[in-house]
């Protein structure tokens, strides 16, 4: 019978996921990675990749199928598909917002529902979703990838609280800056060009960028994973990256909110 515990881990094919999925395999783990079926990526080696695409029911739950058939449980989920849009909240369309919150959000609530059944049907697991330090801190010009992630938080939480007794374990890490491919990808939104916020839209988003490709090294994020999974009681929150950046966090709960509202503004010349 196979003894090594199963991970299952979206958006495995790059960044963050990547070097989770790539961690995992080295902690012991058999895991099983997803891709969107357009973009099969560069995932770590000896991870075994399923198509699967979060903003569909069926394409989430056929995965989950599949990992199941496969390994014949899932002990630990890992969240990690997203992606971030980039643009004033006034300026953003309908159709932008929702596409940002079907992946990063429903996305999420897809592998939950899918996968929580079959963490209760034997007893225990461990859901870990990657959120950001942007679900504590709103940036600006990021506000709709900032909400999807604030989002999480309250999900998770809840969460965590009613799965409890059926033996599984929710976790919620919070990274800071990580040198990914998640710079290149991030999306802008369609009316930027005509947008009277055009230039301050610029200012912070030379800073973000700049932040983001001299951010931590990813492999950070896979060991904390790697840590967390070996816990048996594990907290629900985890901030990990820079310390200055670690500390940011803190003196949103610490100081005058006015106050830490000029500090972020200034820093992201907003």
């Amino acid at each position: 019978m196979e003894s090594r515990r199963v991970a299952l881990v979206t958006g495995a094919a790059s960044g963050l996921g990547r070097a989770t999925a790539g961690r995992l395999v080295e902690a012991g783990f058999r895991v099983f990675g997803t891709y969107l079926p357009a973009d099969p990526g560069d995932p770590a080696p000896s991870v075994e990749m399923v198509a699967a695409d979060v903003d569909v029911d069926e394409s989430v739950d056929a995965a989950v199928a599949a990992v199941t058939e496969a390994a014949g449980r899932i002990d630990l989920l890992v969240n990690c598909a997203g992606f971030g849009i980039a643009g004033p909240i006034v300026d953003t369309s309908l159709e932008e917002a929702h596409r940002q919150f079907e992946t990063n959000f429903f996305g999420v609530l897809r592998m939950c529902r899918a996968v929580v059944p079959v963490m209760r049907e034997r007893g225990r697991g461990t859901i870990i979703t990657i959120g950001s330090i942007g679900g504590i801190i709103a940036l600006p010009y990021q506000g709709l990838y900032s909400a999807t992630k604030f989002a999480l938080e309250g999900l998770m939480e809840a969460l965590r609280m009613e799965v409890r007794p059926s033996g599984i374990r929710v976790v919620l890490i919070e990274p800071a800056d990580f040198t990914t491919g998640f710079t290149e990808a991030r999306r802008t939104i369609d009316a930027m060009d005509t947008s009277p916020e055009r230039d301050r839209f610029d200012r912070s988003l030379k800073v973000i960028e700049s932040d983001e490709v001299n951010g931590s090294d990813p492999a950070l994020v896979g060991d904390l994973v790697a840590k967390i999974a070996r816990r048996r009681y594990p907290r629900l929150r985890y901030t990990v990256g820079e310390p200055s950046e670690r500390l940011a966090a803190m003196l949103k709960r610490w100081i005058p909110y006015w106050a830490f509202e000029r500090i972020i503004r200034q820093h992201y010349r907003a």
